[in-house]
């Protein structure tokens, strides 16, 4: 049997704009958090804090997290194939605008994601993201202190 360990936040660092907010909460929390990118990428000199460069594959940074996540653990991405493998393996997925990946809406997220490569890929013009605004940053602040409780939560039970 798998010995439970604490969650876990995991970063998705490439042009992840709530890296510092995550490691205040995080250290609030006493929550180890790793931080995982392509390349190397400075982090605060934190005991709770590790880091890893993935690697320049075009899929390796999201390997190396899934690869590494348990259930329960918290994964900050505005990836959505990576955010589906999240909640495959029972995890957190949350987007640093404060969207949190569920079950329930995941699907539709993946097949809006595809329409719209397949767009461009067509030729067609797309908008792309909106700007990152400070209310984006609160609502990822609220839905980040949401999936800590319910993650500590699911965690007690387990334990019993």
């Amino acid at each position: 049997m798998t010995e439970l360990r604490p969650p876990r936040i995991f970063i998705d660092a490439d042009a992840c704009p709530v890296k510092d907010e995550v490691y205040r909460v995080a250290s609030r929390h006493r929550i180890p958090v790793t931080v995982v990118a392509a390349g190397f990428i400075r982090v605060p000199q934190e005991p709770l804090i590790e880091r890893f460069a993935a690697g320049a594959g075009p899929d390796a940074a999201d390997d190396l997290i899934v690869e590494r996540m348990q259930a329960g653990d918290i994964v900050i991405t505005a990836d959505i194939p990576l955010a589906k493998r999240v909640l495959e393996r029972a995890g957190h997925a949350i987007a640093p605008n404060g969207r949190a990946f569920t079950d329930a809406d995941i699907g539709m997220a993946v097949a809006m994601r595809n329409l719209m490569t397949d767009l461009r890929s067509a030729g067609e013009s797309t908008s792309g993201p909106r700007p990152f605004t400070p209310r984006d940053r609160s609502a990822f602040l609220s839905a980040l202190d949401l999936a800590i409780r319910r993650s500590q939560r699911a965690q007690a039970e387990t334990r019993g």
